[in-house]
């Protein structure tokens, strides 16, 4: 592959309750995705976390969701298409009142949504057309070799692949359920490991030890934890380290 984007989600702190290191994370990444309100996130800290991320020079996307904050956007919800469109239209362009250049980079959903356009043609279709209609060059983060990257090249847009650091995914290139044992990969060993083999031969292994190839322009870290945060340094130091360039999807993806 030679060049990947590293991606966090950040801003995930409502009111008084602060979730998330994102001071700590930010550093280690190239682009971030922000909450914007529904899952969590409010004004206050979507302010707070586009600062940061400006500040840092880090790239900017939004990360909308379900309105579920009590279920944190992890619960599966039914909406009309038009509902779909709108319901990111607001969150997205909430977030873009408190960037510098009134611009972001990217779209990436949040939990269940994400989850569901990755599966469903028509929840893709309606993502895809929202953020298509909010700026036609924002790039749409979607989850790599899913129904919904196809509808994305349909559509023309822009498109960065996503993989993930440390969730298994199944023979077929699918997420394992969160119910699963051993959806979460928590072995720093393993996990470096599998980045890098991505990074280099553009493959993962399945959780029942397939090869599968994964196409992938970024890569989720998660940085809710003190440990997380570590991995996420040693990630790429040993990217960098096996020659591979880290930097912002919007820098390489047409």
């Amino acid at each position: 592959m030679g060049i990947i984007d590293l991606n966090a989600d950040v801003g995930e702190s409502f009111g008084n309750m602060t979730s998330g290191l994102d001071n700590e994370i930010v550093p280690f990444v190239t682009s971030v995705n922000i909450a914007t309100g529904f899952h969590s996130g409010d004004p206050n800290w979507m302010h707070k976390t586009v600062k940061l991320a400006e500040n840092s020079n880090v790239s900017i996307g939004a990360h909308p969701s379900y309105p579920d904050l009590m279920g944190f956007g992890r619960r599966d919800m039914s909406f009309e298409d038009w509902e779909i469109v709108n319901l990111i239209k607001y969150q997205v362009g909430a977030l873009l009142q408190f960037t510098r250049d009134k611009k972001i980079q990217h779209v990436k959903p949040h939990g269940a949504l994400y989850n569901k356009a990755s599966r469903d043609e028509k929840e893709a279709r309606a993502v895809v057309q929202a953020i298509k209609e909010i700026d036609s060059e924002i790039i749409h983060v979607v989850l790599s070799g899913s129904i919904w990257e196809e509808v994305a090249k349909e559509s023309g847009v822009r498109i960065a692949r996503e993989a993930f650091a440390d969730r298994a995914i199944t023979s077929d290139g699918k997420l394992v359920s969160r119910n699963v044992k051993g959806s979460v990969i928590t072995q720093e060993e393993e996990i470096v490991k599998r980045v890098i083999k991505l990074a280099k031969t553009g493959t993962m292994d399945s959780i029942d030890g397939d090869s599968v190839k994964i196409s992938a322009e970024t890569l989720c870290l998660h940085g809710d934890n003190k440990s997380s945060v570590g991995l996420a340094s040693v990630i790429r130091k040993e990217l960098e380290r096996s020659g591979i360039q880290l930097s912002p999807m919007n820098t390489f993806v047409k």
